[in-house]
């Protein structure tokens, strides 16, 4: 909450310098907070229902608005797609958890096989990314049941997403080899790599507090020459490098670690910390090459996943010590009032 409390303080103050505008950010630290916290809630009373309904409404919103957006989008595979991905992703993590968390068999197939139908789904709804993250997903699931130790595998997820930034500061700063940067190029569309080298130009002019929040749009020559564009450069690490500078890159990734910690040190079952740990770094791949994050489902999601697999569950109250002469615990719960309890 504190790492989040900095991202809302410093959107406000870049803002104030540049005239920029930070209800965005705002929106997407309220919604992760506020999931986050409906997840760790439902996470200790329902640690199994919880997340089969998160899946269940995930799958749910996908099929009823599979663009999770009003307008057109642009002519990139990864903008309203990416949300898709993204909400998809967090639906099978979210009943790979479930299953796990479950001791009783039929109920765990049952849920694997809801995993399956959110791949199955994807697949029906054309989205490749969509596919890929959620096979991707179930298959780190099924593998985390036989890990006996969290800490490697969730260091190999922040290893991950920092590879997945690298490549995208790579491909943006002209870094790769000519080969590899006209395959990459063409993948991702040249109108998308320039909106990240637009993206790179602003960090490199304004390190230190940026362009100020939302007006990516307004300087970006790449997004001015397109009729059909958001104002955003599809990749989060980029846009919050270019609108708020280093600082706020380096509490967004605070963030990040920040939940991969929690997730260390949670007391849920192994599995499902790993499950929830491949899936948001799944989310957070699609975030660096997409623009995921600026719906508010998919950060809705991440936080109630977050939450889910970090909940504690309730303290226990100490027992009393029993007054001299006083019947046993286990006198009182056999006998009430004289007679044998129920």
């Amino acid at each position: 909450m504190t790492a989040l409390g900095a991202c809302a303080v410093w959107s406000l103050i870049t803002a104030a310098v540049h005239g920029g505008r930070p209800e965005g950010v705002l929106l997407a630290v309220l919604a992760l907070a506020a999931g986050c916290a409906a997840g760790r809630i439902t996470g200790v009373l329902l640690p199994v229902a919880a997340p089969c309904a998160g899946a269940l409404a995930g799958l749910a919103s996908t099929v009823a608005l599979p663009r999770l957006g009003p307008g057109a989008g642009i002519a990139a595979p990864l903008g309203h797609a990416g949300a898709t991905a993204a909400v998809l992703a967090l639906s099978a993590g979210a009943a790979c958890c479930a299953a796990w968390a479950t001791p009783v068999p039929a109920r765990r197939l049952a849920l694997w096989l809801l995993a399956g139908a959110v791949t199955v789904a994807a697949a029906l709804l054309e989205s490749t990314a969509g596919v890929v993250t959620c096979c991707v997903v179930l298959g780190c699931s099924l593998v985390s049941g036989q890990m006996r130790h969290r800490g490697p595998a969730l260091a190999a997820s922040a290893v991950a997403a920092a590879l997945v930034t690298g490549l995208t500061w790579a491909v943006a700063g002209n870094a790769l080899p000519g080969g590899l940067a006209d395959r990459l190029t063409d993948r991702l569309t040249p109108h998308r790599v320039g909106l990240w080298r637009d993206a790179l130009g602003m960090v490199r002019g304004q390190s230190a507090l940026g362009v100020g929040p939302g007006r990516f749009g307004e300087l970006s020559t790449t997004a001015a020459r397109s009729t059909l564009t958001d104002g955003r450069p599809h990749s989060a690490p980029l846009q919050t490098a270019a609108e708020q500078g280093v600082v706020g890159l380096l509490l967004l990734s605070a963030v990040f670690c920040w939940v991969l910690f929690a997730l260390w040190r949670s007391q849920r079952p192994t599995p499902v910390v790993l499950t929830a740990g491949f899936t948001l770094t799944a989310v957070a791949a699609i975030a660096a090459i997409g623009n995921a994050l600026s719906f508010t489902t998919v950060s809705v999601g991440a936080g109630l996943l977050a939450g889910l697999a970090t909940a504690r569950p309730l303290a226990e109250a100490p027992a009393l010590p029993a007054a001299p002469g006083a019947p046993s615990g286990c006198e009182r719960d056999l006998h009430h009032g004289g007679r044998p309890a129920v």
